[in-house]
């Protein structure tokens, strides 16, 4: 599919809007010009003879053929907009990714299993025997195994930069450097980076840059419109948005999608039809839902800060925040996030979680239910203590994952919880 859509969080246009798709036309078409809101619930999959309302769902593993000449046709040409296998492509999926590309300005996306296997499925498509890859340090615990343990096997060296001196990641380059990767705002530590300079950086250096959107969603944060070359998501996260299903997107240019294609296509880590009908209905009502998130979390950031059992609050539209200019100019919230030290460290953070009431404890966040995790004992437990402290997870850091639940009975929970730390 193709997808190209001129709009980004601050509402502005700059151009019409064109969607179809590499499978027969599917997408519905509409006049151009809308706001994404309305991309995000009105891109469809072209109604069926049934007149279904709700987007359909073609769970099917396989597609027929009105001949055996079409058939022929349809495995000798790659690039023929013909579905074959829905491990190559589903008209489903194909919503998906047309919803994802069009929010975050992009031409063209691929769908995954999981978040990782679109962490995974990008480093392995543009990285070969020898090359080089500058990682911020701050990322989450798997993309961190994956960098350090896996890469290394297969050639691929990698280098470590700290997002609160980016300015050091120019010294980092070398001649086989070919990719740059960042979560911004990273996984725990909520360490935001200029994306519009780091652009620029690899853009002078030949150099291929990928962000990790999963916290901010397109609803708040578009990478592309600041220089990114591909945008990766968790769709686990914030856009499934109720903690029901797992999945991935990567979008960026057509080009660069084409070739994560074929990665994808032959050794199968695509995204199944049934998620990607869940996740393409939960866009419908991503933009409510993270402004209601970052409300919610603006709220009790606020309200922790000075908290005696606190140590520090971290979010990244208080004033506070090491990077709170950069966060203003690129994201249109905060987010749904806030982190906290607990003081009384690793036994501090446990007690914390074990007095918790309501909020959940789980190892997912960006669901509509509030969720409080210990990053130290968990997600980031195979990183040494160094290793942590050089991304900022302390030992009684605390992510809460803030919910659709009334604030005050949020907030409840976690000044009770604290007092019992």
């Amino acid at each position: 599919m193709t997808t190209t859509s001129p709009y980004f969080a601050n509402g502005e246009v700059d151009a019409p809007v064109s969607l179809c798709s590499n499978n027969n036309d599917t997408i519905d078409k509409y006049m151009p010009a809308k706001h994404p809101e309305t991309e995000a619930i009105r891109i469809q999959t072209k109604q069926t003879g049934e007149k279904e309302h709700a987007t359909p769902l073609f769970l099917t593993s396989s597609f027929t053929y009105e001949s055996a000449e079409e058939m022929a046709a349809a495995f000798a040409d790659d690039t023929l907009d013909v579905n074959i296998y829905s491990r190559f492509s589903n008209p489903t999926v194909d919503e998906f990714i047309t919803k994802i590309a069009t929010l975050e300005g992009a031409e063209d996306g691929i769908a995954t299993g999981t978040g990782m296997a679109a962490v995974f499925s990008t480093f392995m498509t543009f990285l070969n025997n020898g090359d080089h890859i500058i990682s911020a340090s701050a990322v989450f615990g798997s993309t961190h195994t994956i960098l350090t343990k896996y890469l290394p096997k297969w050639g691929i060296s990698y280098s470590y930069f700290n997002m609160n001196d980016p300015a050091k990641i120019e010294s980092l380059i070398t001649p086989k450097t070919k990719m740059l990767y960042v979560e911004t705002p990273s996984n725990p530590g909520l360490d935001i980076v200029d994306i519009e300079w780091i652009s620029q950086l690899c853009r002078k250096n030949n150099i291929l840059f990928v962000v990790d959107n999963c916290f901010a969603t397109p609803a708040v944060q578009q990478p592309m419109k600041f220089g990114a070359d591909l945008v990766l998501h968790s769709a686990t996260k914030f856009i499934d948005g109720q903690g029901r299903v797992l999945g991935g997107v990567v979008v960026g240019s057509k080009e660069l999608v084409n070739q994560l294609y074929l990665f994808v296509r032959n050794t199968g880590p695509s995204l199944s039809p049934f998620n990607a009908w869940v996740l393409t209905k939960s866009l419908e009502t991503l933009y409510i839902r993270m402004d209601k998130h970052a409300e919610n979390a603006m709220t009790i950031a606020s309200k922790l800060e000075g908290h005696p059992k606190i140590s520090w609050v971290k979010y990244p539209f208080l004033p506070n925040h090491p990077q709170y200019e950069i966060a203003k100019k690129q994201m249109s919230n905060g987010g749904g996030i806030v982190t906290f030290e607990v003081k009384g460290g690793v036994e501090g953070g446990r007690r914390f979680l074990n007095a918790l009431q309501m909020l959940s404890m789980t190892n997912n966040l960006g669901d509509s239910r509030s969720i409080a995790s210990h990053p130290a004992s968990t997600t980031h437990s195979k990183l040494t203590d160094a290793e942590r402290l050089e991304v900022g997870i302390t030992p009684g850091l605390i992510r809460i994952s803030v919910g659709l639940e009334h604030t005050e009975d949020i907030l409840n929970d976690i000044l009770q919880a604290l007092e019992k730390s």
